[in-house]
């Protein structure tokens, strides 16, 4: 949803436009200076008052207003200022407007965005919001609107893209905040896949890739007949039903295993550290979202100021308010949380007359709504979208008397995220941001810390409540199946001040011990703990934390994956022990009177406690037989001993990391082929990273007849293959390998690969990384390439109650205009993780002010 938004990209052949010479990209002015201090004023359309802009040495926006209106008008005109092809189509996107301006190809998409806009009562909708949230919202339209008649007066100082596009910004209205829901799939495919494979009879191979968790038993609803599930009935939710020249438009990619593989990538890692066990005497909020890296940058920083309001931090582009920062009373970030916010029905049409569905007990009629879609270069385009009870249909099939309808969570009333953060923004405490999170959708884990020294975690989203579902499969439709509400924030999992004196939150299964999670069913599908696991390692060892420990854990690249392959990889016995490793190898583990081996384990395990200190051994004989290391094969100890002597750190000058970086991806795919059928493998095209790692560290049946034998044979090919790759992509040297050769920090306009843009907008590039999607530096890598694809562009370490020394990154920098002096100025010290300072205080800000602007309402 909000968090996942996806990058647009371009096909060279898409448009063939002609490019122009870039100009300076400044405000318009009118030539005025106020009598206070000779600032450049000017005069903008909307705002209430006068609106004083001060720009520090690092970019950052600080903006004072007389009103919240005006504040948020700030945030609004310097996102359109810095952001404005950016935000314009994703506006464009999210309304389903880009067959106007890029013709027939993006009828499809355009369709779809529309099948999820509101259709109930936009002035009820609106009604529902507070009327300061309302008034700041209206401020940020009416900032970027300003912005836009600005450029209208003078087109010399539009983006680039505009004239190389041949188009034009598009005008924002506030209805449309709560018009546009956002085309989120959810895990549609995922229960459509569940029921294909539960018709093959093979449902239970599924847990190799999506693993429930906790752990559930999978229960076919009543009256689903999964037989007739098909592909089809996922309808234009599939990506293949929306073709169009701009590759990636929504969030879904046509590959199945790279569209789950992103849901789970897109995370993010939190914690908070109480006064008591803080270097510092003051709570430290730390935050990094991992979004995608590689185009548009995800996050745009402001300072806002008014009566009321002191907030400052970063905001996603298009949206009003402050995501992850700090207020003058509190601090506050976000990961992902978990739900599942959406459900398939299917429902049964009448035959003859597919126009009505069985629900209830009764024949009702769809909810019809026509849309004519202007096309570029051609007549208009009119499309049919119906609901069932406000749920889109997604497909139909009169012929077999069947349509799909799409339960989603954002389209309910009163689903108003839009609007949700600037209503945190306004809050001034833990209980009024409980009241603020009523308008949260999005899956969040809320991170808190106040000057009073209160921590916090609470989990905000829409969570529907299903009493006779489980949301794994699909369900009838006929009304037995339907929700009943949402859970209420206050049964959320949550924590005020937690004993431990600290939390943290990185995507993976938190709900408490205890949660009854068979009633308030939440979600059975989570990140993996790797990243929370070194998080909570670290943090475990620090009695006292500091702000730089908190820096130094965001550029975190201990892998605990590779901690775990490497423990896996054999080494020989030495000689001396190589007779009782024989005669155990042979035992058959059974404990018999008779046995030599039986007597042997009865020796050598006491000898084994000891030595540990611990009873850190199972005590079953066959826990023992695993723990006999055999040698590897000949061809895999070049990559074997290079592993061994490795830290597990995924650094940019690692060669044992690229190393691994080329065995893991043969590991998994060895295991892939080994436990899951062939019939089965097209549905389930992956396997989960965990639970092959914990498999193979505990060899069981779903390796086969031996699966001692099996994990082994499978670490030697996965060793040899591995360096075979290292060779390859790092020369025949391994002394020159080095992971952040490979693993590239690559920025590029997402529009590319058109000639006009490319000349236009210089790629930024050149930058070596380390880290992976596992590491608490979580840099991605994509499926089929080494560069970074998601990670923190965004980073805060938050000091609370001094706010001025908190730290930040921002990834490239705050504009997207090459023309900008921000528009790469951050490059080098997100590459070298040199956090900066954060300015909050009026005295910090004044003395480290670059430029000072003042917007003024317009005459007349």
């Amino acid at each position: 949803m909000i968090e996942r938004r996806a990058f647009l990209m371009a096909s060279v052949a898409a448009l063939a436009l002609p490019a122009c010479t870039p100009t300076r990209a400044t405000p318009a002015r009118d030539g005025e200076t106020d009598s206070a201090g000779g600032k450049p004023t000017a005069r903008v359309q909307g705002a209430r008052g006068p609106i004083e802009i001060i720009e520090d040495r690092l970019g950052v926006p600080h903006v004072r207003a007389g009103s919240l209106h005006d504040a948020y008008f700030g945030q609004g005109y310097l996102v359109a200022r810095d952001r404005l092809f950016q935000i314009d189509l994703d506006h464009r996107r999210d309304l389903g407007r880009m067959a106007e301006v890029f013709g027939p190809g993006f009828v499809a998409a355009d369709t779809a965005a529309r099948l999820f806009h509101y259709r109930g009562d936009l002035d009820a909708e609106l009604a529902i919001v507070p009327p300061d949230v309302l008034e700041c919202a209206q401020g940020y339209v009416a900032g970027i609107n300003a912005r836009i008649a600005e450029l209208a007066a003078d087109p010399t100082q539009l983006p680039a893209e505009y004239a190389i596009l041949g188009i034009s910004p598009l005008r924002w209205d506030v209805r449309d905040l709560a018009r546009i829901r956002g085309v989120d799939t959810g895990d549609a495919d995922d229960e459509v896949r569940r029921a294909r494979l539960q018709a093959m009879g093979m449902l239970e191979i599924d847990r190799v890739m999506a693993p429930l968790r906790p752990a559930w038993k999978f229960t076919v609803p009543a009256g689903l007949d999964v037989a007739a599930v098909q592909e089809s009935d996922l309808g234009i939710l599939a990506p293949s039903a929306r073709p169009v020249p701009f590759d990636t438009i929504q969030e879904a990619t046509p590959d199945a295993a790279a569209r789950r593989a992103d849901r789970f990538a897109q995370g993010s890692n939190a914690w908070t550290i109480a006064a008591a066990r803080s270097a510092t005497g003051r709570p430290i909020l730390a935050n990094d979202p991992h979004l995608g890296i590689g185009g548009f940058s995800p996050r745009h920083m402001v300072h806002l100021t008014a009566p009321g309001l002191d907030v400052i931090g970063a905001g996603s582009p298009g949206l009003p308010g402050i995501m992850q920062g700090h207020t003058d009373r509190f601090a506050f970030g976000r990961t992902n949380f978990h739900i599942d916010q959406t459900d398939l029905f299917i429902l049964r049409t009448a035959d003859g007359d597919p126009e009505r569905y069985w629900h209830k007990g009764e024949w009702k009629r769809f909810e019809i709504h026509e849309d004519a879609i202007a096309v570029k270069g051609g007549p208009a385009q009119q499309v049919t979208q119906r609901y069932a009870g406000g749920r889109p249909i997604v497909s139909q099939d009169p012929a077999r008397q069947r349509a799909v309808a799409l339960a989603n969570v954002g389209m309910l009333p009163g689903a108003l995220m839009r609007f949700a953060i600037i209503a945190i923004n306004l809050a001034t405490d833990w209980p009024s941001l409980h009241r603020a999170f009523k308008l949260h959708v999005s899956p969040t884990n809320f991170h808190y810390a106040d000057i009073d020294g209160n921590t916090g975690w609470q989990t905000i989203g829409f969570t529907p409540r299903r009493p006779r579902h489980d949301g794994l499969l699909p369900a009838p439709g006929d009304g037995d199946f339907d929700w009943t509400g949402l859970l209420p924030v206050a049964e959320m999992p949550h924590v005020l001040n937690p004993k431990e004196g600290w939390f943290a939150s990185a995507n993976q299964l938190n709900l408490p011990e205890g949660y009854p999670y068979g009633q308030k069913i939440i979600s059975f599908e989570w990140s993996d703990p790797f990243r929370y696991n070194r998080i909570a390692e670290v943090l475990r060892a620090q009695p006292k934390h500091r702000i730089t420990d908190s820096i130094a854990l965001q550029h975190d690249v201990q892998s605990l994956p590779a901690r775990a392959l490497v423990r896996l990889i054999p080494t020989a016995v030495s000689a001396e022990a190589a007779p009782a490793a024989a005669l155990l190898r042979g035992w058959d583990n059974g404990r018999g009177a008779d046995s030599a081996a039986a007597r042997l384990y009865e020796r050598v395990m006491p000898e084994l406690r000891s030595g540990y200190h611990a009873p850190v051994v199972p005590a079953a004989a066959r826990a023992l037989v695993r723990l006999i290391p055999t040698a590897v094969a000949a061809e895999a100890a070049p990559a074997a001993a290079l592993l061994r002597g490795w830290d597990n750190g995924l650094g940019a000058d690692s060669a044992a990391a690229l190393l691994y970086e080329m065995v893991m991806p043969e590991l998994l795919s060895g295991y892939h082929a080994l436990v899951v059928p062939a019939a089965a493998r097209a549905l389930v095209p992956t396997v989960n990273l965990h639970d092959m790692l914990e498999s193979l560290a505990a060899p069981g049946a779903l390796l086969g007849a031996e699966p001692m034998a099996a994990r082994d044979a499978l670490i030697d090919r996965a060793l040899v293959a591995g360096w075979k790759k290292a060779l390859q992509h790092g020369g025949a040297d391994p002394a020159q390998w080095r992971w952040g050769d490979l693993h590239r920090v690559e920025i590029a306009h997402p529009l590319a690969s058109l000639p006009g843009i490319a000349a236009a907008f210089p790629r930024i590039d050149g930058g070596r990384s380390g880290g992976d999607g596992f590491t608490p530096m979580a840099r991605g890598v994509p499926k089929r390439s080494f560069r970074v694809s998601h990670g923190a562009s965004y980073l805060l370490v938050a000091d609370v109650g001094a706010w001025d020394n908190s730290r930040f990154l921002l990834l490239p920098g705050q504009s997207a205009d090459p023309r900008s002096p921000h528009y790469k100025d951050f490059y080098g010290r997100w590459l070298a993780g040199d956090m900066q300072p954060l300015w909050f205080s009026k005295q910090a800000v004044d003395a480290n002010a670059a430029a000072r602007t003042l917007l003024a309402p317009a005459r007349g």
